[in-house]
């Protein structure tokens, strides 16, 4: 999100304002309250005399609760005003503001304060694509509360909005307070704003109700390991599980359990392949997000041919949405199923929990759905059957890239041609290979299935073999992007190969030309790898897919390179993403741009990122993990021999990591003598890369 704006949320509820409080939506602009996929208030101003407020400061340091702290303009810095008005407000299913208005002079003042009101109703879709709506408005007074609402044939939404002072004056858009204040007194009240579906009836959020969250804030800190280093890595960390805590989104069928949504502001729902991602980067974190994840994606797991939405027996879904649009099924998100990772994808997750928390229960009762999703890669997956899974949409509603790259111009050749469907691109086969491998391990220790443990370390070990020969491109070294519809290599260097890494289908011989393209100049920015190489027919650094970072990306990329015992390579791309973060006040933004550090001094902002972002929030967790090599080995946690720091970073321990073994600790030493300020921190790898450009330009 942008730093004019401030952002409130709980859930799948979240409220965006300026800085002074107010909501004025604009077309295409992600302000106002939303519920459940749907914009509850478009307008919210609050003006004196009806003069809208000057903001003094303006925080929201608890993601569910912000301060706007105003005053009306006195048009003239030779004087200073009197009057001020305090705006604090709590989000739960809905929100409350409290307002008080402070009279600081020594003469009773008299002060019309109005709020202004509206509400479009406009489904998320139509937000980012400014469509109109088909449905009725409605407005109308009713027990004391102003109701404002919206029907289309059975569907219908509204938001009830409550004070706890007498209105002096109401209307379907506005209220009108005319309060005469007293010298140094102050006039207070409270509105309550609570959204409704023609499903569910809310009650109205009680202001103090923000204590049971940061009990639950404190509880989810509490639980999580303690991470002693350089004080800017531990503000890093701490920052970034904040924004963890606050993307936790409750599941309608597991109300008492979280898993990560998304991010914000246009991705606040349950997402397949950004809910297992986060989940495995938060294991030795927060695992209980892994079993909610598991559990919920099996729950929708797909069990029919659907050609609007993509289900098929099998799959695991995509995206889950509850606004007008998908009701309607204008839009296929009700469930949509247009991933071919996200399948094999929680494979490698249910092994990796399995590995972590000894939960063999879950895994029990997770294996039909793990055969069946094994089932799905092997048939639905590989539709042409030539042993890898590819991709091609059903319906022009679905999305034309069914990768995590899954922008319309993500998958292109070098020289910028866009690659024909149907498309295999290569990382989805190393999840496939990987899914195989794990679940050979299931099959033999949890579900005592010898016979099928062994066909699938079979199947694993030809497609591995297959893949070093029809994936390679031999003359430029490196795998191929993608195999498009006629089998054709799609040779751009992009940083796919870097997970290939991570999912352990290269072969050794291989994986040296693959490390150096990963760190060489072409793709390793300073802060991190570019999604596709400086060079290549569509590079550009600030395209979503085709020359950004994402730090996600980045530390898998780095948990690859670790695996293959490029530990110093690894720290570097994990130094690199905290040293950004540093830079975004201590959080990860979903993407930023791909220049070269030299060229710009400091990561720069990518126009429309999430902020936060699950993915991006957990990725210095899954950089902590890659750093230390924590690797579970039956009940006993153990790490890296010869863990490889930052320089900058100090001694990293790690207190407390759950597992099943209890808790644990693990400590690597580091060069504490050496540890830096912050523009230390820069001034020395800024020194570094001023080097690495200069060697750059001479060849």
């Amino acid at each position: 999100m942008s730093d004019n704006t401030i952002s409130i949320l709980q859930g799948s509820t979240f409220l965006v304002s300026s800085p002074n409080g107010d909501i004025d939506a604009g077309p295409n602009q992600p302000q106002g309250l939303f519920y459940k996929d749907m914009r509850h208030l478009s307008k919210w101003k609050l003006s004196i005399e009806g003069i809208a407020l000057d903001v003094l400061s303006a925080d929201a340091n608890e993601y569910y609760y912000a301060q706007h702290f105003c005053v009306p303009p006195s048009g003239t810095i030779y004087k200073n005003p009197t009057i001020a008005i305090v705006r604090r407000r709590f989000i739960t299913d809905g929100f409350v503001e409290d307002v008080t208005v402070l009279n600081h002079g020594a003469e009773a003042e008299e002060v019309e304060l109005r709020l202004e009101i509206g509400c479009d109703f406009a489904d998320l879709f139509e937000v980012k694509d400014a469509l109109a709506k088909k449905g009725e408005f409605y407005q109308k007074v009713q027990d004391r509360r102003l109701v404002l609402g919206y029907r289309r044939e059975s569907f219908v939404r509204e938001t009830l909005i409550g004070s706890t002072t007498p209105v002096t004056e109401e209307t379907v858009d506005k209220l009108v307070f005319r309060i005469t204040l007293q010298p140094k007194s102050c006039w207070n009240t409270k509105f309550h704003v609570t959204p409704m579906t023609s499903e569910s009836v809310q009650g109205p959020v009680v202001f103090g109700s923000g204590n049971t969250t940061r009990r639950d804030l404190k509880q989810w800190l509490e639980q999580a390991p303690s991470v002693t280093c350089h004080p800017e890595a531990m503000r890093v960390y701490g920052r970034n599980l904040i924004d963890i805590a606050a993307l936790r989104f409750y599941p309608d069928t597991m109300p008492q359990h979280s898993l990560p949504a998304a991010g914000l502001p246009w991705f606040m729902a349950l997402f397949g392949r950004d809910s297992l991602i986060t989940s495995y980067e938060m294991l030795p974190f927060a695992p209980e997000l892994a079993a909610t994840t598991l559990r919920a994606l099996a729950e929708a797991q797909g069990k029919q041919e659907v050609e609007l939405t993509e289900e098929e027996p099998g799959r695991i879904l995509h995206e889950l949405r509850f606004g007008e649009l998908t009701h309607f099924q204008e839009r296929p998100q009700a469930p949509y199923y247009g991933a071919s990772d996200t399948t094999p994808l929680f494979l490698v997750l249910l092994d990796e929990y399995e590995r972590w928390s000894g939960d063999a229960n879950l895994v029990r009762m997770l294996e039909p759905n793990a055969r069946a999703a094994l089932n799905w890669i092997d048939h639905y997956g590989d539709s042409d059957g030539d042993g890898y899974i590819e991709y091609q949409r059903k319906t022009t509603l679905g999305l034309e890239n069914q990768c995590w790259k899954d922008s319309w111009n993500s998958i292109l050749f070098h020289d910028g041609s866009l690659a024909r469907a149907p498309r295999a691109t290569c990382e989805i086969q190393g999840y496939a290979y990987d899914a195989k491998v794990r679940c050979a391990r299931l099959a033999r220790e949890i579900w005592k299935d010898e016979e099928w443990a062994a066909e699938l370390e079979v199947e694993a070990a030809q497609l591995k073999r297959r893949f070093n020969k029809d994936f390679w491109i031999p003359d430029r070294q490196f795998f191929a992007l993608a195999l498009d519809g006629e089998k054709k290599k799609v040779d751009s260097l992009c940083s796919n190969i870097g997970q290939l890494l991570w999912s352990g289908i290269v072969e050794d011989d291989k994986a040296p030309a693959v490390r150096n393209h990963l760190m060489g100049p072409k793709m390793f920015s300073g802060w991190g790898i570019r999604t596709m190489a400086e060079g290549e027919g569509g590079y550009n650094p600030i395209e979503y897919h085709n020359g950004t970072v994402w730090p996600h990306d980045c530390v898998i990329i780095a948990a690859g390179l670790a695996r293959y015992g490029y530990r110093k390579d690894a720290s570097d791309i994990v130094a690199g993403i905290f040293e950004a973060s540093m830079a975004f006040r201590s959080r990860l933004p979903e993407v930023f741009a791909g220049y070269e550090r030299t060229q710009t001094r400091f990561p720069v902002q990518y126009p429309t990122a999430c902020l936060p972002q699950a993915w991006a929030a957990g990725s210095p967790m899954l950089g902590i993990r890659t750093l230390l090599g924590l690797e579970p080995k039956g009940d006993v946690l153990t790490s890296a021999p010869d863990p490889v720091l930052p320089f900058w970073f100090g001694t990293l321990a790690v207190e407390g990591i759950r597992g099943r073994w209890g808790r644990a600790d693990v400590v690597a030493k580091g060069d504490d003598k050496a540890m830096l300020s912050t523009k230390q921190i820069f001034e020395r790898i800024l020194e570094n890369r001023d080097e690495l450009g200069e060697q750059k330009l001479a060849a």
